[in-house]
């Protein structure tokens, strides 16, 4: 049975005070985490800090990046040794906005998978279609080579603890999200290209999500879609109030 997650992606916003707060604000109006998980990505300056706000409440504090190598001379990354020895379980990976402004290419973020996969993080691995496609009416087959790509050579148990997130990056940010149906879709061919790759039992375990302007208006009709087991939400998430919302939708 894969338990849904609510989880929120801050990007390059909120300052420690601010982070804490925001914790503070949420960490006991949450469900139980065997229900629903709930989970904040926020800028590396206030992981820390939000790890110990957090305490031992459900919220599960997940970074929005790491390197692939755990030390050494790469001024500027995030160590995936660092990040789990400081009580972070989960990164962000892939995600549109470092394909688009900091040229990740595939083979950098499978690197990046298999480095956090090694030191007990759980990657979101971010994949998208185009615009392109969406407005001819074609199906959605790009993010299936992502896929193909960002997991390339990972065993039945390492997928397993990989969480897959489908973001139209035309819908990131943009106000205009993927419809239900559409939304399904893609998250229909990841479940599909997974379970080519690994078969139906593994396919069946990996959590799929959807991406790209969430909101407490349509949240519903995503969550209801058998594909679908959770959403990465990015504006919606900075305000505790909405944040709250979306996890009691």
């Amino acid at each position: 049975m894969r338990v849904p997650i609510i989880a929120g992606n801050w990007k390059m916003n909120k300052d420690v005070q601010e982070a804490v707060s925001f914790v503070k604000q949420v960490k006991d109006e949450l469900p139980p985490a065997n229900q629903l998980e709930t989970a904040i990505a926020g800028p590396t300056l206030c992981l820390v800090p939000m790890v110990k706000a957090a305490g031992k409440s459900p919220l599960k504090i997940m970074a929005e990046n790491c390197y692939y190598k755990d030390d050494g001379a790469y001024t500027g990354e995030t160590s995936p040794y660092a990040l789990y020895q400081a009580g972070i379980h989960h990164v962000i990976l892939g995600h549109s906005e470092r394909r688009t402004y900091f040229n990740e290419s595939d083979d950098m973020i499978n690197k990046k998978v298999k480095a956090a996969l090694k030191n007990g993080l759980c990657p979101i691995v971010c994949c998208d279609d185009t615009m392109g496609r969406r407005v001819t009416g074609k199906k959605v087959h790009w993010v299936v080579s992502r896929i193909l790509a960002d997991v390339h050579g990972l065993t039945d148990d390492e997928i397993c603890h990989v969480t897959i997130a489908y973001e139209p990056s035309w819908a990131i940010g943009t106000g205009e999200s993927a419809d239900p149906d559409q939304a399904a879709e893609g998250c229909y061919l990841i479940r599909q290209t997974i379970s080519d790759m690994y078969g139906d039992n593994v396919a069946n375990d990996v959590r799929i999500l959807y991406g790209g302007s969430v909101t407490t208006a349509n949240i519903n009709a995503l969550m209801e879609k058998q594909d679908i087991d959770g959403v990465l939400v990015g504006a919606a998430s900075l305000n505790p109030a909405t944040f709250l919302q979306l996890v009691h939708h």
